[in-house]
């Protein structure tokens, strides 16, 4: 049978090319660390950051770029975000100290998630962060911290009609309640708003929502509220592989393509489109019973919160990992890398991370024949694979090569890693440009 995997080749920026060129440099960072690594490269967050900006400014409206930590943990985001007029959604204590501690002021911090715990609301409230409540109950207690503290900002999370199963969001009669509770509440809460956060990548329904809670602002404030922003979440697009590869990927695919016939139901989508900050501005011009989005914002007075996690970090991040060994089996070949495959976590949501990765030759010269090979984890488990795919290399990996995973910034890093078989977790190197050359650094 003829192994034809076809081309998944990620899209990459230039600085990750030319750090994963630079054998020198990679040679350093791999001896130095001895394991796999995840490499960071925070300009490229700042050059996000910026597109969702100026896409703001562009369509007059204003705006606040939050972004979603839960994407990846590293300490380097936040300070680009911090230098940036950037802002930052967080759920936790842990995530809200490592804001406050990077240079996020309180102001700039949102608060999501689901039945915060008293220790959450209790510190957000000390800071001046926005917090998002989600259910009746937390409500009461987000009234008894304020009054023991400071007045507290507050959005009222709405169930969004497209989801109607979501264990998220106030239904139309807790929202009616909330709303008076807050009356009632006043002025240990500040009804800032509403907000929603959508599943799926359409732009149709999250600028359909929006314009629903810019009628809410509007009846809150006739109730004497000061409503002055909504939130639409995240959910911004991004794309890995060009169009034509995923086309052809997606009308080729048979288990046959994978080791031991392994059979996926779902692939986040690697190609879509609009993406990032043209996503955003789709939104913002979708037509509305007021114009557009965006002038129906303007016209409010309505300050336009976002959540993108995945598409602040698109392009900004890889993960290296040692090869360990090599061998053929069947008609395809084996890899082990050093390191597990919870630390490329789409493996452990029952799926498969798409963009093939690259093969970076150490050591002595060797023949260049193309092989196809699986890629394993050093794990005795028999489900530890990075990849499933039978991915094709131009020579068969050898101890001591490396093996690079390209953009894998947003979930892929961290949200899943695990210290089985009392393995390290993989640092974050952060990578910058000075003097004309990347140098590196752990992150802190």
């Amino acid at each position: 049978m003829a192994l034809d995997t076809g081309s998944m080749r990620a899209r990459e920026r230039a600085w990750a090319i030319s750090v994963r060129q630079d054998i020198g440099l990679l040679d350093q960072i791999g001896r130095t660390i001895d394991g796999p690594f995840h490499l960071i490269h925070p300009t490229s967050f700042a050059e996000n950051l910026l597109s969702f900006q100026r896409v703001l400014q562009a369509r007059h409206v204003n705006g606040q770029v939050y972004y979603g930590k839960k994407a990846n943990k590293a300490g380097a985001w936040l300070r680009a975000a911090a230098m940036h007029d950037g802002s930052v959604d967080v759920a936790s204590v842990p995530e809200l100290v490592h804001a406050l501690a990077n240079g996020i002021r309180g102001e700039r911090i949102g608060v999501t998630g689901a039945a915060k715990n008293d220790d959450l609301l209790w510190l957000a409230s000390r800071h001046g962060t926005t917090v998002a409540i989600d259910a009746l109950d937390e409500l009461e207690r987000a009234i008894a911290i304020a009054k023991q503290t400071q007045p507290l900002r507050v959005l009222l999370r709405v169930l969004a009609p497209t989801n109607a199963d979501s264990r998220f969001g106030l239904d139309a009669n807790d929202l009616t309640a909330a709303v008076a509770r807050c009356a009632t509440a006043r002025p240990n809460i500040v009804l800032d708003g509403f907000s929603f956060h959508l599943d799926g990548y359409a732009v149709d329904p999250r600028a359909k929502h929006a314009s629903t809670l810019i009628a809410r602002c509007l009846e809150a404030r006739a109730l004497g509220f000061p409503c002055t922003a909504i939130s639409i979440g995240g959910g911004f697009a991004c794309s890995y592989v060009e169009e034509e590869d995923w086309r052809r990927f997606n009308q080729a695919i048979t288990p046959d393509r994978f080791h031991a016939g392994k059979r996926f139901t779902h692939f986040y989508p690697y190609h879509q489109h609009p993406t990032g900050a043209a996503m955003l501005d789709a939104i913002l011009r979708t037509r509305t019973a007021m114009g557009t989005l965006a002038s129906e914002l303007a016209a409010a007075g309505i300050t336009l919160y976002l959540e993108p996690g995945r598409a602040l970090v698109d392009g900004a991040g890889m993960t290296v990992f040692p090869v360990q060994g090599y061998k053929h089996h069947a008609e395809h070949g084996i890899v082990t890398v050093a390191g597990i495959s919870m630390s490329l976590s789409e493996q452990w949501k029952g799926s498969e991370y798409l963009p093939s990765p690259i093969l970076v030759q150490r050591g002595p010269p060797r023949a260049q024949r193309a092989v196809h090979a699986a890629i394993g984890g050093s794990s005795c488990m028999e489900y530890d694979m990075l990849t499933w795919r039978k991915v094709m290399f131009p020579a068969a990996p050898r101890y001591g090569d490396l093996i690079v995973y390209p953009n894998t910034a947003g979930y892929q890093m961290d949200k899943n890693e695990s210290e089985f078989h009392q393995l390290a977790l993989p640092p974050k190197i952060v990578v910058t440009e000075q003097d004309g050359r990347f140098v590196w650094r752990p992150d802190r």
